[in-house]
């Protein structure tokens, strides 16, 4: 299966997946790599503008999963989508998918940011300017749980290529609705049509659901899909459907 997989992948895929695969080793084997690269909150002392174009390019070191999964998506979703649009097309779409999965993530954080902050008294809200970043990274916690919540938005960076896959998965759905996939978990096959709108209903349901021990960008995976069934509609206005 896997063998097939590789020796069928499409030209900027195979980039895309070498890139991947080449960050994740350096986060393994170089401590600092990571530094100024993970994509922090825009409020956060630690954003840097190049950490939009550096995040998606990186994956958890404490999941292999994490980035098995995005890069199994990539093949199989990317270059289907690659064949159909052409190199250049596929990549632009890549990254627009992976940038609007940036900024919805990153817009949502504001306004998450925003909101705690008009409830805080002007004391507590000093207090967190002046201590929060340090706190979050020698491991502590404030022991008022709104200033906790807050100190994860400001200093909590995100990474990850799941937005720009998302935005693939949206634009298979919306191009090849009919075509049967095999979920993984569990073993069961589905059209990609309800595949797409399942797993976005779920992810709006996670995102909304805001709960403080789920660490998953769910808006970000929101974003690229948005972005991508936007690209697809624009470039889909006198083409034909695929089935």
């Amino acid at each position: 299966m896997f063998s097939n997989l590789l020796k069928n992948i499409s030209p900027v895929v195979k980039n895309i997946l070498i890139i991947n695969i080449l960050f994740y080793v350096a986060q393994w084997t170089l401590p600092s790599f990571t530094q100024n690269l993970e994509l922090y909150p825009i409020t956060s002392e630690q954003f840097r503008p190049w950490q939009l174009a550096t995040h998606f390019f990186m994956h958890s070191t404490f999941s292999i999963g994490h980035i098995f999964f995005n890069m199994f998506a990539l093949v199989i979703f990317g270059s289907n989508l690659e064949r159909v649009w052409g190199p250049q097309k596929f990549l632009g779409f890549y990254i627009s998918c992976a940038l609007g999965a940036s900024i919805l993530h990153l817009s949502v954080n504001y306004f998450r940011i925003h909101n705690i902050e008009a409830s805080l008294t002007m004391e507590d809200l000093e207090l967190f300017r002046t201590s929060g970043y340090e706190a979050f990274q020698k491991g502590m916690n404030f022991t008022d749980p709104i200033l906790a919540q807050l100190n994860i938005l400001y200093n909590t960076p995100m990474i990850g290529a799941s937005g720009a896959v998302f935005g693939l998965l949206a634009a298979f759905g919306y191009l090849f609705p009919n075509t049967e996939l095999m979920l993984l978990f569990p073993p069961i096959p589905i059209k990609a049509k309800y595949l797409v709108i399942g797993y976005a209903a779920l992810e709006l349901y996670l995102g909304i659901s805001n709960n403080a021990s789920d660490n998953v960008a769910h808006f970000a995976h929101l974003g690229g899909a948005l972005v991508g069934i936007i690209i697809v509609l624009y470039w889909r206005k006198n083409k034909n459907s695929f089935f």
